[in-house]
């Protein structure tokens, strides 16, 4: 999904894996993987390109990751959200400009939710 987010554009299999690094599976997994993705409506086949001497299909992102992100964090309980919220606030990486962003983040969400 990394490689689709940074491309912002419909990418063939090849693509992708051109555009892999660092992945722990093997090239031939890549269509268990695409697949697994469209079942699980994280991409959408967007069309077709010219791959080599052939057609392949085009992948394309529907959820960003900031929504898949938050999905993953909403996904656990509150008690498991309120210790992780914690631990960020605790992290030494932290500062009073982060803090603010959070604030006004924060602030935005408040008046939207009135």
């Amino acid at each position: 999904m990394n490689v689709i987010w940074t491309a912002g554009r419909p990418l063939t299999r090849g693509e992708i894996l051109e555009q892999s690094v660092d992945k722990s599976w093997k090239n031939n997994s890549v269509h268990i993987l695409l697949n697994r993705l469209l079942a699980k409506g994280a991409i959408a086949e967007g069309g077709f390109a010219r791959s080599g001497k052939s057609y392949g299909r085009l992948y394309e992102q529907q959820i960003s990751g900031e929504e898949y992100y938050a999905e993953n964090v909403f996904s656990v309980s509150a008690d498991k959200l309120d210790m992780l919220f914690d631990a960020l606030l605790k992290s030494k990486s932290v500062d009073r400009d982060l803090l603010d962003r959070f604030m006004e983040k924060i602030e935005a969400k408040k008046q939207s939710l009135d």
